[in-house]
């Protein structure tokens, strides 16, 4: 009996340990961080493989890094401003929180060369660099919001840098990710705005200038990508295709015939008779393929859009509502609400730029993520 009690016992300190971790790194919020890498990897043509999940789990193990790393760097102040918080509260000792920053850093540049090589690691490397950075000396600087921008802008390339069969070049995917990585880091410059404000409240110009970037964003984010030449190309193939495989064939399976005498003139009409209809048979083939192409890439447009523009609406819908309630009463209770609707709203936004990219049932799935998101974020808060 005494055994199963001290067996109870240590589970129990075993459960809140690591109940404590999680509110350490902010567990829930890593949510948002698969979509970064899904967003730059659509956007330059990469299906979602093996190697993408290996650089989605990297960025998570860095994402919550930064997270411990925080806290190990804020204890004093958190002592103050959020004394519940695992390490001021003491059920996290200090030291416990740098290393688990700096294992879980290592962990995130070790899955990022597995999983991509060189490329990955290229990009993981400075993730890395601007998250210590940030926690450690830049947080209460003016560069503190650029640096976190551009850790999340480094998460959406580092999507669109992952090798692999049908990966171009590095320039061209960084170029066709370039919008999604702005955008993103565009977003994450309102939170880190709003951010400074949790404990005291804000100005009211604040919330007033974040959310409308956020509209501007949402706005950006439902542009369709328009590529000229790809609709060329597909119709191209199709007739090119049609034509080199039919309509010479009346032709050249006919020309050796013997041409002599005063059979040559009729022997001569009957191939250009034969060719004739090769050639008005392939073009109604050719016709009829691009037309059916035309049919299955307007309904893939429709579909893309369709779910580019209700992400891009539920992303303005979570975090737009959030800030206009800042907007109305900037306390400090309403403005960290808003960075909370921020955080779980980066998904939706993630979402419409995977959509935008060219992955529409990705980019569905992916928003099923969010609710999961909200409904984990009330449990243990992102902030």
């Amino acid at each position: 009996m005494k055994d199963r009690k001290a067996v109870a016992r240590c589970g129990s300190r075993s459960a809140v340990r690591l109940a404590d971790l999680a509110l350490l790194v902010r567990a829930p919020a890593a949510l948002s961080v698969p979509g970064d890498v899904i967003a730059g990897a659509a956007a330059a043509g990469r299906p979602l493989g093996a190697r993408t999940l290996g650089v989605i789990g990297s960025s998570v193990c860095l994402y919550w890094a930064g997270m411990a790393l925080n806290d190990y760097a804020d204890a004093a102040v958190d002592s103050v401003e959020r004394p519940e918080r695992p390490v001021p509260s003491g059920r996290v000792p200090r030291r416990t929180a740098l290393a688990v920053a700096g294992g879980l850093t290592a962990a995130g540049i070790g899955l990022a060369a597995v999983a991509g090589g060189r490329r990955s690691v290229g990009a993981a490397l400075p993730l890395a660099g601007l998250v210590w950075a940030y926690d450690l000396k830049l947080k209460s600087t003016a560069a503190g919001g650029f640096a976190m921008a551009g850790a999340r802008m480094l998460d959406v390339l580092a999507g669109a840098v992952v090798p692999g069969p049908g990966a171009g070049s590095v320039g061209t995917a960084l170029r066709h990710a370039a919008v999604p990585a702005a955008l993103v880091g565009v977003h994450t410059g309102t939170l880190m705005a709003l951010s400074r404000h949790e404990i005291g409240g804000a100005p009211v110009r604040v919330p007033v200038r974040t959310l409308a970037v956020s509209v501007a964003t949402a706005f950006a984010a439902a542009v369709p990508v328009v590529r000229a030449d790809h609709g060329r190309a597909v119709t191209g193939r199709a007739v090119t295709g049609r034509l080199s495989s039919a309509a010479p064939s009346g032709l050249v399976a006919q020309f050796p015939a013997p041409l002599e005498g005063v059979g040559v003139a009729a022997r001569f009409r009957e191939l250009c008779a034969a060719s004739s209809e090769g050639l008005r048979a392939a073009s109604s083939e050719a016709l009829r393929a691009a037309s059916s192409e035309g049919l299955r890439a307007a309904s893939s447009a429709r579909l893309r859009f369709a779910v580019t523009v209700g992400a891009a609406l539920t992303y303005l819908g979570t975090y737009g509502t959030a800030q206009a309630r800042a907007v109305r009463e900037p306390s400090g209770a309403n403005v960290r609400r808003a960075v909370g609707a921020g955080i779980v709203g980066l998904v939706p936004l993630q979402a419409a730029l995977t959509a935008r990219g060219g992955a529409p049932v990705v980019a569905a799935a992916l928003g099923l993520v969010h609710p999961l998101a909200r409904r984990l974020a009330r449990r243990i808060s992102p902030t």
